[in-house]
This record gives C-alpha cells, sequence and structure tokens, in this order.
C-alpha cells in the first residue's frame, strides 16, 4: 500500500496482518479521493473502522485540515499509530481506541457541548462480513448522530459489490454508488 497523491505522496504502509482487516485497495481509494478532491481542502475528515490509517492519511496528504479516526482492534490500532509515525505526522488527527458506537456517542457529547462543527466527509468501511455494522452506523448517521455530518456533506461506505446497501437511512440518501472490481463505494447525503 502507498499514498496515492499529495504531501505524502509515494510512500509506503504497512496493513495489519491476517484477514481481519481488509485495506482499501490503492486503485478504489484512488477513485474515492479522485470523486472528493473538490472537497478534500480544508476539510474535517471522519475516518470509521480506520483499519491501516491509509484513507486518513491519504486525507490528510491531500490538505484535509483534521481527520478522526475510530479504530478498536489493538493490532490494527498498533500499525496504524506505526504508520503515522513512519510518515512523521505530528498533528491534525485524532485516533479513537474504542467501538464506532462509542466514538459516535462520544463526538455527538462533545459537539452538543461545544456547539462544533460536524464533519465535511465521513468514510465507513466495516468489515465485509459485519452486515450489521453498516446498517448501525448508517441508520445511527442519517438518525440520532445526523449532526455529525455537516449540512453539505458526504458520507461514503465502501462495502462488497454484491451487498446491497440501502437507499435511504433516515435523513441519509444515497447520492451515487460507483463499482469497481469486487467493490463497491456508496456515497450519502443528509
Amino acid at each position: 500500500m502507498r499514498i496515492i497523491a499529495g504531501t505524502y505522496r509515494s510512500r509506503t504502509l504497512e496493513a495489519p496482518d491476517g484477514m481481519a482487516t481488509r485495506p482499501t485497495s490503492d486503485r478504489l481509494r484512488e477513485t474515492l479521493f479522485n470523486v472528493l478532491a473538490p472537497r478534500i481542502a480544508g476539510a474535517r475528515f471522519l475516518d470509521l473502522y480506520a483499519g491501516s490509517g491509509a484513507i486518513a492519511l491519504e486525507a490528510l496528504s491531500r490538505g484535509a485540515e483534521r481527520v478522526e479516526m475510530v479504530e478498536k482492534a489493538p493490532g490494527a490500532g498498533k500499525v496504524l499509530r506505526g504508520n503515522f509515525v513512519r510518515l512523521g505526522v505530528r498533528s491534525g488527527f485524532h485516533l479513537h481506541e474504542c467501538s464506532v458506537a462509542a466514538a459516535l456517542r462520544r463526538m455527538a457529547q462533545q459537539q452538543a457541548k461545544t456547539n462544533g462543527a460536524g464533519f465535511d466527509l465521513i468514510f465507513l468501511d466495516p468489515p465485509y462480513d459485519a452486515a450489521e455494522e453498516y446498517s448501525a452506523t448508517l441508520e445511527s448517521l442519517g438518525g440520532v448522530f445526523s449532526a455529525l455530518l455537516t449540512a453539505e456533506g458526504l458520507l461514503i461506505a465502501e462495502h462488497r459489490r454484491k451487498v446491497k446497501l440501502e437507499d435511504r437511512y433516515g435523513r441519509l440518501t444515497r447520492t451515487r454508488l460507483l463499482e469497481q472490481g469486487d467493490a463497491a463505494l456508496s456515497f450519502f447525503a443528509l
């Protein structure tokens, strides 16, 4: 794996051992960020199920202002932190080492206390075999936690091409579907 473009272009990344974490391919990451290019500079970016941190690092490399990541697997978290150290990234990010549900609750509570802004871009890529994570997370972000996404923001879910996500989850409506190989990217907006 490598960073595709921006400040950290061509720098290589480590991936967690085993099959529990499936990093987004370089090709699909390039497609994703080509679509997001007009929105990424200065964006607040949330990477759920962050794995190796490749998506978050790509966002920072391309000019995102702030990246927050959620990853509960200790092995993936260790690799993720190592990737940030290896690239010399010392600021502009935060790692929540807990479940996505717990992190969303905490972020929503913090946002309510500080009257803070939501995220411009939210990316989620749970393990493909954890189908319940897709619906639970999308329903939460389209419902009780919808304020975590700005009014003009986008939520992108990476999933198996053969798995069909719903067109609506509460306030979230799918606006675009991109398919590439065995994977797909579903884009949602409020």
